[in-house]
């Protein structure tokens, strides 16, 4: 099968043969392009026309990876996220992917994004006796975070409107352009937003009852890639590493007083993450602040996996 995640940041591609009875999983291909479909809806309510060509652009690139696998067209899911939702606009979205893939993409709840997420991540930790149950799994995303606490199924879920590019759009960008580094002032309003994020969260999401922390998405990959001290992205070294709070902390403080030329210069920064990592990070450190997390637990595998899983379940 094949699953498309198509975020406000990103879009992704996983083509995998699975079998849910026994719960073999080869992975065929797995790619990420950065495509900033978010770009100015927090402002705008809208898809830019650039963004969705950048989108769609992609899309032609995974077109042809898809049929090249000879994956059929029933077995490919795709699934929109934060973005898409926000967007007055989205029905040009869903052309555009119809046309070019044969498949509508399903605009998802922030609750089913979160149950994608949930499974994903911590399908693979089943029988692991080094981390105690209930998981709170975080997904900071682009556009949105999604909180789900479970053990072997969710048991609450909840998605909110913090995510790297939306804070940075929000508070961080000043006449068309992002300030390096951003004031005290700036981030500080970041931390409020999260925190009111947080606290919402949490009215339906036990939070403190969760044992371990596990932490997806590309902020919270990349923080865990620098704080490893990795000279170029290794996903077999960042897969299940054990990130302490101070690691955090100390990289989101160096990504917060560096310019955009010094987040460059990092080697494992992807160059579609320099102008939001920092925002990332922030929402990481918060969370782990909050919750007394001592570490997380950094999964590689997440919402695409999950998707993938659904894909090939439904069988």
């Amino acid at each position: 099968m094949a699953a498309v995640d198509c975020g406000t940041n990103s879009i992704r591609l996983l083509v995998a043969d699975a079998d849910p009875a026994t719960g073999a999983f080869a992975e065929l291909d797995r790619r990420m392009t950065i495509v900033r479909l978010g770009q100015g809806v927090d402002r705008t309510g809208r898809l830019a026309p650039e963004a969705l060509e950048r989108t769609f652009a992609a899309c032609r690139e995974y077109a042809e990876v898809i049929r090249e696998h000879g994956v059929p067209v029933e077995r490919v899911r795709f699934v929109a996220t934060s973005a898409s939702r926000d967007a007055e606009n989205r029905d040009d979205f869903v052309r555009g992917v119809v046309e070019i893939l044969g498949v509508e993409p399903e605009v998802i709840t922030g609750d089913r994004e979160a149950e994608f997420s949930f499974t994903g991540a911590t399908r693979e930790l089943a029988g692991r006796d080094d981390l105690e149950r209930p998981y709170l799994v975080v997904d900071i995303g682009g556009g949105s975070t999604e909180f789900v606490v479970g053990d072997e199924r969710v048991e609450a879920a909840r998605s909110v409107d913090v995510g790297c590019v939306r804070m940075t759009e929000r508070h961080l960008v000043v006449d068309g352009a992002v300030t390096d580094p951003p004031t005290a002032e700036q981030v500080a309003a970041i931390r409020r937003d999260v925190e009111a994020a947080i606290d919402l969260a949490s009215s339906t999401v036990p939070i403190g009852r969760a044992r371990t922390l596990v932490g997806l998405a590309g902020s919270v990959t990349t923080v865990a890639a620098i704080a490893l001290g990795l000279t170029e992205y290794d996903s077999s070294r960042i897969h299940h590493a054990r990130v302490s709070l101070e690691q955090v902390r100390a990289v989101t403080e160096r990504l917060l007083a560096a310019g955009h030329d010094e987040r460059a210069a990092i080697p494992v920064v992807h160059p579609g993450r320099v102008d939001v990592i920092g925002a990332g990070a922030l929402v990481l450190l918060a969370v782990m602040e909050r919750t007394g997390a001592a570490e997380v637990v950094v999964s590689e595998h997440d919402i695409l996996d999950g998707i993938a899983w659904s894909a090939s379940e439904a069988r």
